[in-house]
């Protein structure tokens, strides 16, 4: 086994790799950039080592920096986490030739799954289904139009080195094809630096269901499968073990399928093969096609681990040490169920655009496993994707998996930065998704109902009100270690939640408070360790956060004090004047001085966080002024164009 290993990422997956090397016995280095000098990967590690600037480009991707860091730490192999460098030949090559031991697959392994082109005629000659479509070279608009047409509509265009919804593009009309053909090889190029694209069939009822599996280079076994239907934008959002509805018959021939391409490019370590299965008619031993393979270990991988029993991390340190298979197939079960939830840094209600922010306030349930890479304090920067944790939970059947997952969402709290975890909530609660009725579509056509912002209870509001009076918050200790002669019999709170303004009173009563919201009035009492509001138990917790206050529960609640003394700036927020809603870099700019544009005209795109994100005219209007151009860096918030006024 190695005496140390260096780990060539950040986040949550550096901070799983570190736990379970240190578990085995193995020392660990972390790499960080400029902005990770303070983070939770850097303090869990042994060692560290800084290697550049807070641009991927000047750190986690500088791939010959991490070697020389592995070289002077006196490091003996190489972990890639996910991301990055995980699935990039070169760098494992390079890592091979200093002498150091890659964690994963060999070069020729990712090379061989690389371009989803090359990977599917790969399959098709192991004798793994693929989905009919055309990965040709040639990549003439004219002829990719024909093969669309001969495959059939609706139609996918997908970049041949693509991931994670990364230039690709749904299209249901040929007369929307040349300008999605465009979008997606723009994307493509400057995600992978790879413009090609291949035509798929689009499957009507889809299900994203992918089989875990591990090889030592010769054999490989399968861990069965994780089903990661549920998405938006292409992204995964609940991922869950084993799939519902799956049958044992299905089950085996997704995993021998699965095994079958892994062993045809001799893989070594954790893989996973993604297939595309339609659900339309439940699940059928013809009905799955492979998709992709990614020659890493998975985000949700935990799922697999909460029901095999398996540490997937001890596995490829111990076979990549040179020990064989930990397992034989038949030695592999499922029990139980498992979830898992992607919390993110990311305003749902403004097309789930990342956000950034400083976690003022952080804590999650203990009977979750929670996977992170930030603790309370710590800032989700614009440099890295927003994750802020992975919300695990495990259960002996899958309602009772879920119930958990629902009550550790519930029980979770942050401050300090919008996020998904109402989104998430919501989910759970689905009434389809309950019963295990999952395709990629589900998010998108329920999308109002989840994403609807819950009404704001009177009590959350009362709660808030509580904490912002410094003689009732005290209460919460018991009412009267909080009064003393000085404090003032009835106090007036301003609270703030988006639009709405909460004109609040707090007094004294002999019970406890009277507490007025607006034109609604409501008892307050401290007892038995908690509000009671109007006689009933208040679910839910006040705490300051800030020059805020946030309320925890079934519904959190984010308010904030109005300062009196503000001067009005809601011109800067006009549809006259278009601002850039986070840092990033200015892709694309549309429009020029003394052009007329109607409402919803794209303006700009913007990239940050790994996606692009296109800006729109929000009424009709003549272009007054262009602030911005392609290729510039801007910040959040900054100016990009100006409509004239009316």
């Amino acid at each position: 086994m190695f005496r140390k290993i260096l780990i060539a990422n950040r986040g949550e997956i550096a901070c799983r790799v570190i736990l379970s090397a240190q578990a085995m016995g193995v020392r660990t280095v972390a790499v960080y950039s400029d902005a990770d000098a303070d983070a939770r990967h850097v303090a869990l590690a042994d060692e560290a080592v800084h290697i550049g600037g807070p641009r991927p480009a000047d750190s986690y991707l500088k791939g010959a920096r991490i070697i020389e860091a592995a070289l002077a730490t006196g490091a003996q192999a190489i972990h890639p986490g996910f991301g990055f460098l995980s699935e990039n030949p070169d760098f494992v090559d390079a890592v091979t030739k200093a002498g150091l031991v890659f964690i994963g697959p060999s070069a020729e392994a990712i090379r061989a799954m690389g371009l989803k082109d090359a990977a599917k005629a790969l399959m098709e000659k192991a004798g793994v289904p693929v989905v009919p479509g055309y990965q040709g070279e040639n990549q003439e608009t004219a002829h990719l139009a024909r093969a669309a047409q001969d495959i059939g509509y609706p139609v996918l265009i997908k970049a041949v080195a693509g991931g994670g919804g990364k230039g690709m593009r749904l299209v249901e009309d040929p007369k929307d094809f040349a300008e999605a053909l465009a979008s997606a090889q723009g994307e493509a190029a400057t995600a992978f630096g790879n413009a090609n694209v291949l035509i798929e069939k689009y499957i009507q009822r889809p299900r994203h269901i992918e089989v875990q599996v591990f090889g030592d280079g010769t054999k490989a076994v399968h861990l069965f499968e994780r089903d990661c239907s549920l998405q938006r934008r292409h992204q995964k959002v609940i991922e869950e073990a084993p799939a519902p509805g799956m049958t044992e018959e299905m089950r085996a021939a997704m995993g021998q399928a699965a095994v079958r391409a892994a062993e045809a490019i001799g893989y070594a370590g954790a893989g996973t093969v993604e297939f595309i299965v339609d659900g339309s008619e439940g699940l059928r031993t013809d009905g799955f096609w492979f998709m992709e393979m990614n020659t890493r270990l998975q985000v949700e991988h935990p799922v697999t681990e909460a029901i095999t029993g398996v540490d997937l991390v001890e596995w490829q340190l111990r076979v990549a040490a040179g020990e064989a298979l930990p397992a034989r197939q038949e030695d592999l079960s499922i029990t139980g169920h498992a979830f898992e939830a992607r919390l993110y840094a990311e305003d749902v209600p403004a097309g789930f655009l990342p956000a950034t922010g400083t976690l003022h306030h952080l804590a999650f349930p203990e009977f979750a496993r929670i996977d992170s890479g930030v603790r309370q304090g710590d800032t989700i920067s614009p440099w890295y994707d927003p994750m802020i944790a992975k919300v695990v939970t495990y259960g002996p059947t899958r309602s009772v998996a879920l119930a958990r997952l629902e009550a550790a969402l519930a029980a979770t709290q942050v401050a300090g930065s919008v996020t998904n975890l109402d989104f998430l909530g919501a989910l759970t609660r689905h009434e389809g998704f309950a019963r295990g009725e999952v395709d990629t579509g589900l998010i998108a056509r329920d999308y109002d109902a989840l994403t609807a912002q819950p009404e704001v209870p009177m009590a959350s509001v009362a709660l808030a009100a509580l904490a912002a009076v410094p003689a009732a918050g005290a209460g919460e200790a018991g009412s009267d270690a909080g009064f003393t002669l000085w404090a003032p019999l009835s106090q007036s709170v301003a609270l703030e939640h988006g639009e709405t303004l909460y004109d609040c009173r707090v007094a004294r009563s002999d019970k406890g408070w009277d507490v007025r919201v607006n034109d609604t009035d409501m008892e307050a009492e401290w007892r038995a360790g908690a509000w009671w509001i109007d006689g009933a138990r208040a679910q839910g917790e006040a705490l300051q956060v800030g020059a805020g206050i946030s309320v925890f529960g079934a519904v959190t609640v984010h308010f904030t004090r109005p300062d009196p003394l503000a001067v009005e700036a809601g011109a800067g927020a006009s549809a006259g004047l278009v601002l850039a809603p986070m840092p990033g870099l200015v892709k694309a700019v549309f429009v020029q001085a003394g052009e007329h544009v109607e409402k919803g005209a794209r303006l700009a795109v913007l990239e940050a966080m790994k996606m692009e994100h296109t800006l729109t005219a929000g009424r009709d209007g003549t272009v007054e002024d262009v602030l911005a151009k392609a290729g510039d860096q801007v910040e959040a918030g900054a100016a990009l164009i100006t409509l004239a006024d009316e």
